[in-house]
C-alpha cells in the first residue's frame, strides 16, 4: 500500500514540474525565446498569453506549497521524536527561513536546543589566523581536534562540534558547561558569532542563504567546510540554503563538489519552499541511519527530497 509520505512525495514531483514551468515562462518573457518576425501586436498578444500562463503556474505552485505545509505533520510522522537539534546560521541566512526550519523540526518531534549565528568575520578568510588562534586555545580538557582540520571552517566546525554535539556513541556531552561558555564568549568577543541560550544537541542544521557573496573572501568554502567539521563530531548535519548556494562558489556547491564532504553532509538547496524545509528534517533522520543526500533542484542534486528513510 502506498503510504501518505510516498503520496506526498509524488505530489512534490508535481510541485517541481510547476516550478520549472514557471521559470521557463519567466525566461521567455525576459526575451529568452528565439527571435522571430512577430508583429508588435503579435508580440503583445504572446506576452499576455505567457503572463497569464505564469499567473496560473504561480497559483498552482502556491497551492502545492500550501498543501505540503498543511500536511507536514503527516509527512514527517514524528521522524525526529526524542532528538535534539542545534541551529547554526550564516550571515546571509534569511530569518524567515531560519524560523520556518525551526518550526518544521519541532513538527518532526525534535527539540531545538538553540541558535548560533556566524558573523561576517567568521566567514572571512582574512580573519583566518585570528580565528584559528582563538580556536586552538579553547580545546576542552582531554580532547584534541582532528589533525586534518587545518582551514578555519573545518577547524572551528570541529571545535564547535566537539563542544556542542553530543558523542554519537554514548549520547554524552564532551565539554563541560564552563568550557562551552568560554568558547562561545571568546568567539563572541572576537566578533565571530552571536548566540542566545544554547545547549548541546545530537544533530545540527546549518542554515545559509542564496550564496550571493560566496566568492568574497572564500566564504562559500569556509561555510561548506564548517558544516563538514561539525559532521565529524555529531550524528548528523544538514546544510540547507536557497538555490544560489548550490551554484558557483556557494557553500552547497562546495560540499557537493567534494566527494568526502558530499558523502558526509546532507545538502538541501530549496529551503525557501516547504518541500525544502521538510526535506531538511527528513535529511537529519536519514543521517541518523547513516545516509546522506543532495536534495533540491540545483546542480548535482540527486533527488527532490528524501523518498525512503533507512530502517
Amino acid at each position: 500500500m502506498i503510504s501518505f509520505r510516498q503520496h506526498a512525495i509524488s505530489l512534490a514531483s508535481v510541485f517541481l514540474a510547476l516550478a520549472l514551468g514557471l521559470l521557463l515562462g519567466s525566461h521567455l518573457l525576459d526575451g529568452g525565446a528565439p527571435s522571430a518576425p512577430w508583429s508588435k501586436s503579435g508580440d503583445r498578444q504572446r506576452a499576455d498569453t505567457l503572463t497569464a500562463q505564469n499567473g496560473r503556474l504561480t497559483d498552482e505552485l502556491n497551492a502545492a506549497n500550501g498543501f505540503i505545509a498543511r500536511s507536514s505533520a503527516k509527512i514527517l510522522g514524528g521522524t525526529l521524536n526524542g532528538r535534539s537539534v542545534l541551529l547554526f546560521t550564516t550571515p546571509d541566512a534569511d530569518n524567515g527561513d531560519v524560523d520556518a526550519v525551526g518550526k518544521t523540526l519541532s513538527t518532526a518531534g525534535a527539540t531545538v536546543t538553540g541558535r548560533i549565528a556566524l558573523t561576517d568575520a567568521f566567514v572571512d578568510s582574512g580573519q583566518g589566523d585570528r580565528l584559528r588562534t582563538a580556536a586552538t586555545n579553547m580545546i576542552p580538557a582531554g580532547a584534541q581536534l582532528q589533525t586534518g582540520a587545518v582551514d578555519q571552517g573545518s577547524l572551528v566546525g570541529d571545535l564547535l562540534g566537539l563542544a556542542f554535539l553530543v558523542d554519537p556513541g554514548n549520547g554524552q556531552p564532551r565539554a563541560t558547561p564552563q568550557e562551552r561558555t568560554l568558547i562561545l564568549d571568546t568567539l563572541r568577543g572576537g566578533g565571530f558569532l552571536t548566540y542566545g541560550d544554547v545547549q548541546p544537541a545530537q544533530l545540527a542544521v546549518v542554515v545559509t542563504g542564496n550564496g550571493a557573496k560566496a566568492d568574497l573572501n572564500n566564504r562559500g568554502s569556509i561555510i561548506g567546510r564548517f558544516a563538514g567539521g561539525l559532521r565529524g563530531r555529531g550524528a548528523g548535519v544538514v546544510l540547507a540554503g536557497r538555490a544560489g548556494a548550490a551554484d558557483g562558489a556557494g557553500p552547497i556547491a562546495v560540499v557537493r563538489a567534494d566527494g568526502q564532504l558530499a558523502n558526509a553532509v546532507t545538502t538541501v538547496d530549496n529551503i525557501d519552499r516547504e518541500i525544502g524545509r521538510i526535506t531538511t528534517a527528513l535529511g537529519l533522520a536519514e543521517q541518523l541511519g547513516g545516509g546522506a543526500g543532495r536534495y533540491g533542484t540545483g546542480p548535482k542534486a540527486n533527488s527532490l527530497t528524501v523518498v525512503a528513510l533507512p530502517r
